[in-house]
């Protein structure tokens, strides 16, 4: 992935040290680490080091998951396009949920586009990396990216192409869902088990942009008053639409053929897809 640059003030130390503080706003929360330490204490801003993004469908893309209306779903593929990709280091620590844009003295920023596809690898696959390039050190706290149509390949004109098979009551279906709605993700710091994006000289750190399909499908582990339930498509409306087992659709098909209040569910669902981790994102492109 080529890059352009970063744009880089050193900053003034005790600056630094409020900045290894992270945002903490997330689906959950978590906790610094298991021993109440600060594993940031130590990464100074001199020297540099390298600084690594990837993007993670999670185990519902790599291990296939049951939906809320209890369809298995099995992916083949999950492309994503990313551009734009920008990480920076901000102080004070950015929230998306009452901020636009993070205040940073150092922001390293990916141009070209890449697509990945989330369901590559086996089930302890790695998150897939989307590119990485030489960076300051210090504490990378916020990450933004846009997701757009693929210049090429086998998703192109698409930001998003799910493949795979679905399968209930002894019906499968195999599906490709192809969708070029545009989104732009504006992150705070990740939130996890372990922290991201702590980058000491010589060293690489990375950062996740994460994705949470199981908000367009829901969970069929989770009870069916669940928010993550509450609020999701599901798979039966996408079902309605196949034909001999095979369904081929993209968003036209999609706003053709789901019923109002279907496709509008659909809608209001992309913006929250993207995480870091389970720290939360805005959304400002279709939002």
């Amino acid at each position: 992935m080529s890059h352009t640059q970063f744009i880089y003030q050193p900053l003034q130390r005790a600056l630094l040290l409020s900045a290894l503080i992270p945002a903490m706003a997330a689906c959950g929360g978590a906790s610094p680490d298991a021993s109440g330490t600060d594993p940031a204490a130590g990464a100074g801003s001199d020297g540099s080091g390298t600084l690594e993004v990837r993007a993670n469908g999670e185990d519902f893309v790599r291990q296939g998951f049951v939906t809320v209306d209890g369809w298995t779903m099995s992916f083949d593929h999950l492309y994503v396009t990313l551009d734009e990709v920008t990480a920076y280091q901000s102080d004070p620590a950015f929230d998306p949920t009452v901020e636009d844009t993070p205040t940073a003295e150092v922001s390293l920023a990916w141009e070209a586009p890449v697509t990945v596809d989330l369901a590559a690898g086996d089930e302890t696959a790695e998150p897939i990396l989307v590119g990485s390039q030489e960076a300051p050190a210090g504490r990378y706290n916020a990450l933004g990216w846009k997701i757009v149509p693929a210049p090429e390949g086998p998703a192109a004109g698409y930001g998003l192409m799910l493949q795979g098979t679905a399968t209930k009551d002894g019906q499968d279906i195999a599906f490709t869902l192809k969708l070029d709605q545009p989104l732009q993700f504006i992150c705070g710091d990740f939130v996890g088990d372990n922290r991201k994006g702590i980058l000491a000289a010589g060293e690489t750190a990375d950062l996740e942009a994460t994705f949470h399909f199981d908000h367009l499908f829901g969970d069929g582990e989770a009870a069916p008053d669940d928010e993550i339930n509450t609020g999701a498509l599901g798979f039966d409306p996408l079902a309605a639409l196949a034909q001999d087992g095979t369904l081929t659709v993209d968003g036209t098909d999609l706003e053709q053929n789901l019923s109002a209040e279907d496709y509008d569910k659909l809608l209001s669902i992309l913006p929250s897809l993207g995480h870091v981790g389970e720290g939360h994102c805005a959304e400002t492109e279709l939002s």
